[in-house]
This record gives C-alpha cells, structure tokens and sequence, in this order.
C-alpha cells in the first residue's frame, strides 16, 4: 500500500471521507461503487468496482468476434479503463486508461464516429491508435463504458455496418448489467 499521509476520523455513523485529491487521482465520482478489502495486517482496502469486469469472459469473447468481423481492433472499457481487446496487442492496452475525451463522449451517451472528424482522438493514454466508432454501454440511465472500434495498422476505415455492429455489443453489455 502507498501511504499518502492524510488521517480521516470516522463519524458516528461508520462514514470517512475519502479526500478529494485521491478521488480526482483514482476517479473515484460521486454513486461509484466501492468494493472494501482487509489485508492480512489490519489494513482496510477500497477498489473500485467495475460491473463490466465480472463479463471479462463474455468481454473478450465479444472483442474477438467484432474483430473477426470488421477487421479492426476493438476494446471494451468501463469508466476508467481497458477491459479486454482483440485485434491489438494486450499487452498495449491492458489497464491502460482512457483519455478525458473518451470520458465526455461516453457522459454524452451517443454514438460517436470519426467520419466528419479532421483531428484523430486517442482513447487511451499511451496508445497510437485512433478511435473510429464508440458506443456506450448504457443501462438503467448510467454510463458503464464502451466499446470502441480503433484505427488498424493497414488504414481499413469502418462503415455502417460496422458502427451497427458496435452498438449492438454495446446494447448487449447494457442488457447484462441489468440482470
């Protein structure tokens, strides 16, 4: 664990506050849910929780299939990062996270394409390739991620069917948040 130097009292009530500079560095928002660990000496643990991340099976499965079938590397995170990917190097984009501009089109709640774009947007810090399509993942009014088409090492663009395609995945996963 990393010591971060900052002491909280717990209230009446069990409630601490965890400080704003470690939810702005762990984009920790208001509702996020938390999962609370203990460690073998004493310590108390919060993680974030990721719904998507108990797909990781489906996840990647589905990341494959789209892959197979556009020809373009996918990737499907939650709020904070990549989840699973096909069509790109693991290793590249495993737990990398996403850029603030992938964030505000995710809060947005609709479909974006790079079509009418003239500047290439990143989805994840520390990644070359572009973003071509996202679709949010979307259930019960909440944002739990995307799934995002990226741009391939040969130049291959998407096209309708391909955004189609993404959405479906992406109302997929929203479905199975829901159950």
């Amino acid at each position: 664990m990393k010591a971060t130097g900052i002491v909280r009292r717990i209230d009446d009530l069990g409630r601490v506050v965890i400080p704003k500079e470690i939810r702005r560095t762990m984009r920790i928002r208001e509702g996020d849910p938390l999962e609370i660990y203990t460690d073998n000496d004493g310590g108390v643990i919060f993680k974030k929780y990721s719904q998507i991340e108990e797909f990781s099976l489906i996840t990647n499965q589905l990341c494959e299939s789209v892959t197979n079938e556009c020809k373009l590397p996918v990737i499907i995170c939650d709020r904070d990062q990549c989840i699973a990917s096909a069509g790109i190097s693991r290793r590249e984009v495993s737990e990398r996270r996403i850029t603030p501009y992938i964030e505000e089109i995710m809060e947005k709640r609709q479909v974006y394409s790079s079509e009418n774009e003239s500047k290439p947007l990143y989805p994840l810090e520390g990644v070359d390739r572009a973003l071509q399509v996202l679709s949010p993942i979307v259930s019960n009014g909440d944002v739990y991620g995307a799934v995002m088409l990226l741009d391939s090492s040969d130049n291959t663009t998407h096209c309708e069917s391909d955004i189609k395609l993404v959405c479906t995945v992406a109302t997929f996963l929203s479905k199975q948040m829901e159950e």
